[in-house]
């Protein structure tokens, strides 16, 4: 009841809608439904149906010639050649064939859910999920209407081709792999062995250390204290890349460093493997062969900077943080008659990471 002398009160109780005015309806809005279902034209004629069957797994198929394409161009253009031609058509070809059969893969997938899936709307209503025998039943025959409207159990063509595809796809990946295992041949007899081609490079007694890249030779009286050279050998200038030149400059990469020579701690054994406090390590880290290529003049340590391995310069590039295993690889060095720097031999071990195989 309004209180007599509430103005609010007695305003309330007395307005009355106007004629004109539209008054909300508070009756519950009616479901409108789904739209009535339109036919497909592979839902109304047979033939059209095997017409989109037929292009399904003539794609699937493709997708197959494609997987094979992409496994025949790694072995009809062999990167291990050295030719850049090989190397350019081997990425080409490859590329090609492996985008050939994924892509026909998607389109054909497409394809199948549009034109002979089954694409009746239904309305599923939510229930509490229990696991009860009834709703494991209702899953098992879930699954079943899924395989009966998808025609996967029935239209053998489709899902055997899909199945070939998806497996022929896979092909050109592990077949790539090869790659990382070169095999004996009589030009490169131990072609196949990691710890004879990681012990092995072009460093050898007199040669003289090159800046890189432009492979001018290198005076020891040039080398500033606290300076960092990278360095390569001066015979690589003269190799070409059909020659090896890639793979001989990245196992012989050296950064060079100059320190004083008390801050050196040296063994007995390398005490002539450095020149007046001049020290040069390989640049690829023990870990995972990233380049370590970050000098801090104050501390003397070297970074990687994949990993955050730190060498110590100073104590013959032993490991002081991260996950390398064991200190870089150091070159004997000393000069020649004219002054420049060269190595007095080979690396003594193998460079490059850390694995199971080397001695």
């Amino acid at each position: 009841m309004a209180h007599e002398d509430d103005p609010l009160e007695l305003e309330r109780a007395s307005w009355k809608p106007s004629p004109g005015l539209a008054v909300a309806v508070t009756d519950p809005v009616r479901n409108p439904e789904l739209p009535p279902h339109r036919e497909r034209m592979t839902d109304k004629d047979p033939v059209a149906m095997k017409r989109a069957v037929r292009t399904v797994y003539t794609l699937f198929y493709l997708s197959i010639a494609g997987s094979i394409w992409a496994v025949a161009a790694y072995m009809l253009f062999p990167i291990e050649s050295g030719r850049m031609i090989d190397i350019r058509q081997n990425n080409l070809f490859i590329g090609l064939g492996i985008a050939l059969a994924l892509l026909a893969i998607g389109i054909a997938a497409i394809h199948w859910s549009k034109a002979i899936m089954s694409d009746k709307e239904f309305v599923e209503p939510r229930h509490a999920t229990r696991g009860r025998d009834t709703t494991r039943a209702a899953a098992i025959q879930a699954f079943s209407d899924a395989n009966e409207e998808s025609g996967f159990g029935r239209r053998t063509m489709i899902r055997n081709s899909m199945i070939a595809a998806l497996v022929a796809s896979v092909a050109p990946a592990i077949v790539l792999f090869r790659g990382l295992a070169p095999e004996n041949t009589p030009e490169h007899p131990h072609g196949g062995d990691p710890v004879y081609l990681l012990s092995h490079t072009m460093w050898k007694e007199g040669t003289r250390l090159a800046h890189d890249p432009s492979g001018e030779p290198i005076r020891a009286a040039d080398v500033t204290l606290g300076s960092a050279v990278h360095v390569i050998p001066e015979d690589l200038a003269d190799l070409s890349h059909s020659d090896g030149y890639l793979e001989e400059k990245a196992k012989a990469i050296v950064l060079l460093m100059r320190l004083l020579p008390e801050q050196l701690t040296e063994s007995p054994e390398r005490a002539d493997w450095s020149y007046d406090g001049i020290v040069a390590y390989s640049k690829v880290c023990t870990h995972v062969g990233c380049p370590v290529a970050l000098y801090e003049q104050q501390t003397h340590h070297l970074l990687c900077p994949c990993h955050q391995s730190q060498f110590d310069v100073t104590d013959a590039a032993k490991v002081i943080f991260g996950p390398a295993a064991r200190p870089l690889p150091q070159l004997p060095i000393t000069v020649d008659d004219e002054g420049y720097l060269i190595a007095r031999s080979d690396f003594t071990e193998p460079v490059g990471p850390s694995f199971w195989e080397r001695h």
